[in-house]
C-alpha cells in the first residue's frame, strides 16, 4: 500500500502581476483572502470576497528522506482546475489525464537528494477546454461554489514501490465478479498476482511477467461469490441505523506492491417493466439536485466527514439518491454514501443550452472527463447513474457524439446506467434512445411536473395554478407517450422550486468567503417598506405554502404507475440566478427554524411507502355523499401484511372523531401502486364550516389530508351590477350610487372584475409561491402566496390558517390590488423578495364617510365553489355586526378606487 507525505501547509503563490502572497493549501486563492474585487452591483448571487481568474503559480519546498529511497514518488491532489507542475524547473508529465471532476496525479521524475521545489500553475480560466460550458455549470459557476483557484482536497506526495497495482475496480456481474487490475513495472518483474477478498468464494492468484517501463492490464471475469456475501442496498427506515454492506478486495503482487479498494455487490439496472431496478427490486428515486451550494468555502466538501453530514441531512428529508447539478463529487463524498447506502447520479462538468459537444475542444474534454469519472469512481456502489450535463441543446453533430459517448460509457462500465442529459431540449425532443433512462420536465408537451416557467402575460404553467385541486392528479399520460417509443425508466427533473421568503437571520452565519449583499439588500428593502415586524410571518407563510406544493409534487408522482422516480429542486435555497430561495434548508444546508422546514414534515410524503388517498376535491358541503379511493405508493423492500384505517376529526382535535371506517387485512408487495380500499361515506350536515382532517393507516403508515366543510345551501348571489343584501350595498363599481351611499354612512362590500382593465394596478394572481426566481424569470407577476389574518372577525364562519392552503385556490386566481402602505389586509399577498410591493386581496376601511370591504377575489364570478360561498357568507356576516368598525381610511377619490 502506498505511504503519504503530507503537503499541507503554507504555500506561496504568485499571480500574473508578479505579486507573492502566502497560501494555506488545501485550499483556494479565496480561502486564503487573495484577490480582488467581485463585480459590482450584484443583486442575484452572493459576492465572492476575493476573486482571481487566470494563472496562479503555487509553489513549496520538500526534503526527500530516507523512506523514499527506491520508490516511485507521486504527487496527487483531489482537486484542482488545470494544472501543470514543474519539479525543481523541469515539467513533469501528468501520470493520468487530470480532470476537473477527478484528482490530479503526477509522476515526480527528477527528484534530488535533500531539498526538493515544487511549482505547480494552476488556471481557472481553462486554456484549451469549453470554458463558457465549465463556468455555466456548477462545477465553477459564481452562481454557487465559484470558480475557485487553488487545491481543496488532499495534497501529497505518494510513495510507491517500483512495481505498483496502479489500479484495483471491481465490478459485480450477475452473481458474479469481475476485477481489472492494472500494474505499472518501474522495474522488471516476474512473479504473481492475487486477488483476496472476503466476498470471493476463494483467492485468485495469476503468475505476471513485465519488462520495466511497461503498464498492463488484467481482467479477472466470473469469480464466484461467497455464499453468505450481502448485497449493498439503499438506505430505509429499518436498516438507518447500520452501515451498507462493503467489501474490501485486495490485489497483491508478490514481492512487490499491493492495493486495498473497497467495493459493494448489488445489480442496478432496468428490470421487464422499464422500471429502475436494484438488487432485483424496483427502486424508486427520491432525489435532491445538489448544485453545490457551500457559501463558507466557495468549494464542495472534501472529507468523509463533511460528506457523511451533508448526506444526512438530506436523508433526513426523505432523499435516497442525490444528483450533482453538472457536477461530480470527489472521492470522499462517494465513500460516504457507499457506508450509508444513498444512491449518487454526477454528471460532467457541462451545461451548454446551445450546441453542446459541437466543438472539438468540448468533444475531446468531455470524453476524457467521462472515462476518468468512470475509472476512477467504479468501485463505489452508490454511483449508479450519470449523464451528460446538464439541460443540453445541440443538432445532429452534437447528439451523434452524445450517443458515441454512452456507447464508451457502457463499454468501459456497464454495471451502472447513463443518459445524453437531464432534460436534454428541455424535454420538447422526447427520449433519446441511446439512453438508459429519461428525465426531464415534460415529453413533447404533456408535463412532468406540476408547475413550469410560463410565458409573459400568461402565468405560471402547470396544473396547480390552473385546474381546481385535488388528491387524485398523476402523469400516466406522460408516461405513455414516453412508452410509445421507450422502453427505459423515466423519472421527472428539478421538480418543484417554489420559492420562500428569506429567514435575515441567516445572515449571522456568514464568515467565509462570500458576502450575501444580495440578502441584505431585500432586508433594507424590508426595512424601508416597514414589514420588518411582520417578516417572519411572511417567511412562515410563504414556506408552509411551499410545503404543500412539494407534496403535491410527490404524491402526483408517487399516484402514476410506471415512474421511477422524482428528482427536486430543491431543498436547499440556491442564492444565486436571481436569488432563488426555494428551500427546506438554507444556503448553509441548515433547516429553516421554521415549522414547514421540520425533515420529519417533508419525510412524511417523501418516503418509500406512502398511503394515498385519491381526493377528487378537497372541499365539502354538509350530506355530500363522497367515495375516496385509497392507494398504498410501496417502494420498500419487503412485503407486508396490514389491515387499514380511516378517520375524519376535527382538524383542531384529532380525539374528536366524527366517523371511521378500515379495510381488511391484505398483503402488499412492494414495487408500485397497490390498492387499499375505499372510503364511502355521508358527510354531516353542519350549520358552520369546519377544516376537518382524513387520516389512513395502513399497518404503521399513516398519511392524512386536511378537508373543509361548508354548510349546504348557502345563497347564490347576481354577478354583476349593483344591488342589496339587508344594509349593505354589493358592488362592481363604484359609481355614483356606491357613492352616494358610503357618504350616507352605508356598508358597502365592493369587487371589482377581475380583470386587468378593471384593475389596472393589480397583477395576476396564483396559488403557489414564485417558480425559482423572477430574477431569472422575470416575466413572472410575482406572489408568493397568502398572509392571511386568520383571527381577523371577518373569517369567523371560514376556518383557516395563515397562508394559503387548498380552500383558497379559487380565490387565489382573482387580482391582488398595489396598495396604499398604511392599509393592513386582512389577506394579504405576499410579493417576490426582489420587488416587495404591498398587495391584498381583502382588506376593510373607512371611505367616503361609510364604511367598506374590498375584495379583489372575484368573489361573485366564483360562486360555483362551496369555499367561496361560504367566505362570501362570512364576509358579509361580519358586515352586518358592530365590530364591523374599520379605523383604516381611504379616500374615495384616490388612486385606488378610481
Amino acid at each position: 500500500m502506498e505511504q503519504k507525505i503530507s503537503l499541507e501547509g503554507s504555500w506561496q503563490v504568485k499571480l500574473e502581476d508578479e505579486r507573492i502572497y502566502d497560501c494555506a493549501i488545501p485550499g483556494t486563492l479565496d480561502t486564503s483572502g487573495i484577490g480582488g474585487a467581485d463585480q459590482e452591483g450584484l443583486t442575484g448571487r452572493f459576492t465572492r470576497k476575493h476573486t482571481y481568474e487566470g494563472k496562479a503559480v503555487f509553489s513549496t519546498c520538500f526534503v526527500l528522506t530516507e523512506q523514499a529511497c527506491g520508490k516511485r514518488v507521486f504527487f496527487r491532489t483531489e482537486r484542482a482546475r488545470c494544472l501543470e507542475l514543474f519539479l525543481n524547473g523541469v515539467k513533469q508529465e501528468e501520470y493520468v489525464p487530470g480532470t476537473l471532476s477527478t484528482p490530479w496525479i503526477f509522476e515526480l521524475t527528477c527528484l534530488q537528494e535533500g531539498e526538493n521545489r515544487l511549482e505547480i500553475i494552476s488556471d481557472n480560466s481553462y486554456p484549451g477546454l469549453p470554458r463558457e460550458n465549465i463556468v455555466y455549470s456548477s462545477a465553477a459557476t459564481d452562481e454557487t461554489q465559484t470558480n475557485w483557484n487553488g487545491m481543496p482536497g488532499e495534497t501529497c506526495l505518494l510513495l510507491e514501490p517500483q512495481v505498483l497495482v496502479a489500479d484495483v475496480r471491481v465490478y459485480p456481474c450477475g452473481g458474479t465478479l469481475t476485477v481489472a487490475v492494472a500494474v505499472d513495472a518501474g522495474s522488471d518483474y516476474d512473479g504473481s498476482l492475487t486477488l483476496t477478498s472476503g466476498a470471493l468464494a476463494e483467492d485468485v492468484e495469476r503468475s505476471i511477467h513485465l519488462k520495466k517501463g511497461e503498464r498492463r492490464s488484467w481482467v479477472f471475469e466470473g469469480l464466484s461469490l461467497a455464499a453468505d456475501v450481502v448485497p449493498w442496498e439503499e438506505r430505509d427506515e429499518a436498516s438507518s441505523a447500520a452501515e451498507a454492506s462493503l467489501y474490501a478486495m485486495e490485489a497483491a503482487l508478490k514481492g512487490a506492491g499491493r492495493r486495498r479498494v473497497s467495493f459493494g455487490v448489488r445489480t442496478f439496472c432496468v428490470d421487464s417493466q422499464a422500471r429502475l431496478s436494484l438488487n432485483g427490486r424496483p427502486v424508486f428515486l427520491r432525489s435532491e439536485a445538489s448544485c453545490c451550494v457551500f457559501p463558507e468555502t466557495g468549494f464542495m466538501p472534501q472529507t468523509e466527514e463533511e460528506w457523511e453530514k451533508v448526506l444526512l441531512t438530506y436523508y433526513s428529508y426523505g432523499v435516497n439518491c442525490v444528483r450533482f447539478h453538472s457536477h461530480c463529487p470527489p472521492e470522499p463524498a462517494f465513500a460516504a454514501a457507499d457506508r450509508l447506502g444513498i444512491l449518487m447520479q454526477p454528471e460532467l462538468s457541462h451545461w451548454n443550452p446551445v450546441n453542446a459537444l459541437e466543438t472539438e475542444e468540448s468533444f475531446a474534454y468531455y470524453k476524457k472527463e467521462l472515462i476518468r469519472i468512470i475509472e476512477v469512481y467504479a468501485n463505489h456502489p452508490s454511483f449508479v447513474m450519470l449523464t451528460l450535463g446538464n439541460e443540453l441543446q445541440a443538432g445532429e453533430v452534437g447528439h451523434a457524439r452524445m450517443d458515441e459517448l454512452m456507447r464508451l460509457a457502457r463499454s468501459l462500465d456497464p454495471t451502472r446506467l447513463y443518459a445524453n442529459g437531464s432534460n436534454c431540449h428541455y424535454g420538447a425532443q422526447g427520449p433519446d434512445r441511446e439512453s438508459d433512462f429519461y428525465t426531464a420536465q415534460c415529453v413533447d408537451k404533456l408535463s412532468l411536473r406540476a408547475v413550469c416557467s410560463g410565458d409573459a402575460g400568461y402565468g405560471l404553467e402547470g396544473y396547480i395554478n390552473r385546474e381546481y385541486p385535488s388528491a387524485m392528479r398523476d402523469y400516466v399520460p406522460a408516461v405513455r407517450r414516453v412508452r410509445e417509443e421507450y422502453r427505459q425508466p423515466v423519472f421527472s427533473f428539478e421538480v418543484g422550486q417554489y420559492q420562500v421568503l428569506p429567514d435575515f437571520d441567516e445572515l449571522e452565519c456568514f464568515h467565509g468567503v462570500t458576502d450575501p449583499v444580495n440578502y441584505r439588500l431585500i432586508r433594507d428593502k424590508v426595512r424601508a417598506a416597514g414589514r420588518e415586524e411582520d417578516w417572519k410571518r411572511y417567511v412562515e407563510a410563504s414556506g408552509e405554502l411551499s410545503l404543500i406544493g412539494y407534496r403535491e409534487e410527490v404524491e402526483a408522482v408517487l399516484r402514476t404507475e410506471g415512474m421511477s422516480g422524482i428528482s427536486l429542486l430543491g431543498l436547499q435555497d440556491f442564492p444565486g440566478q436571481g436569488t432563488a430561495l426555494v428551500g427546506m434548508l438554507d444556503s448553509h444546508l441548515q433547516p429553516k427554524p421554521y415549522d414547514f422546514a421540520r425533515p420529519e414534515r417533508f419525510r412524511r410524503f417523501f418516503a418509500p411507502v406512502v398511503p394515498l388517498v385519491l381526493l377528487p376535491k378537497y372541499t365539502y358541503e354538509g350530506g355530500e355523499h363522497i367515495a375516496f379511493q385509497v392507494k398504498l405508493a410501496h417502494y420498500g423492500k419487503e412485503a407486508f401484511g396490514a389491515k387499514g384505517s380511516w378517520r375524519l376529526s376535527a382538524a383542531a382535535a384529532q380525539e374528536d372523531v366524527l366517523l371511521e371506517g378500515g379495510f381488511p387485512e391484505t398483503v402488499y408487495e412492494p414495487g408500485g401502486l397497490r390498492p387499499a380500499g375505499e372510503i364511502r361515506l355521508t358527510l354531516p350536515d353542519t350549520a358552520r364550516a369546519l377544516r376537518l382532517e382524513l387520516t389512513v393507516s395502513i399497518g404503521k403508515y399513516e398519511n392524512s389530508y386536511p378537508l373543509w366543510l361548508y354548510p349546504a345551501g348557502l345563497p347564490v348571489f347576481p354577478v354583476a351590477g349593483s344591488f342589496r343584501k339587508d344594509e349593505i350595498l354589493i358592488t362592481d363599481r363604484l359609481d355614483g350610487e356606491a357613492a352616494e351611499y358610503l357618504k350616507a354612512g352605508g356598508k358597502v362590500f365592493y369587487q371589482p372584475k377581475t380583470t386587468p382593465e378593471a384593475m389596472p394596478d393589480s397583477i395576476r394572481g396564483q396559488f403557489t409561491t414564485d417558480f425559482w426566481s423572477v430574477g431569472t424569470f422575470p416575466h413572472q407577476d410575482g406572489g408568493m402566496g397568502c398572509l392571511i389574518e386568520s383571527d381577523h372577525p371577518m373569517l369567523d364562519g371560514f376556518p383557516t390558517e395563515t397562508y394559503s392552503n387548498w380552500q383558497w385556490w379559487p380565490m387565489a386566481g382573482g387580482r391582488p390590488v398595489i396598495l396604499p402602505d398604511q392599509i393592513r389586509p386582512v389577506v394579504t399577498v405576499m410579493d417576490s423578495c426582489l420587488r416587495m410591493k404591498h398587495m391584498g386581496l381583502l382588506f376593510e376601511c373607512r371611505a367616503g364617510g361609510g364604511r367598506l370591504v374590498y375584495s379583489g377575489m372575484g368573489l361573485l364570478h366564483r360562486q360555483q365553489y362551496p369555499e367561496v360561498r361560504a367566505l362570501l357568507a362570512s364576509i358579509l356576516s361580519y358586515m352586518q355586526t358592530e365590530r364591523f368598525a374599520p379605523e383604516q381610511e381611504l379616500e374615495l377619490d384616490g388612486g385606488l378606487f378610481r
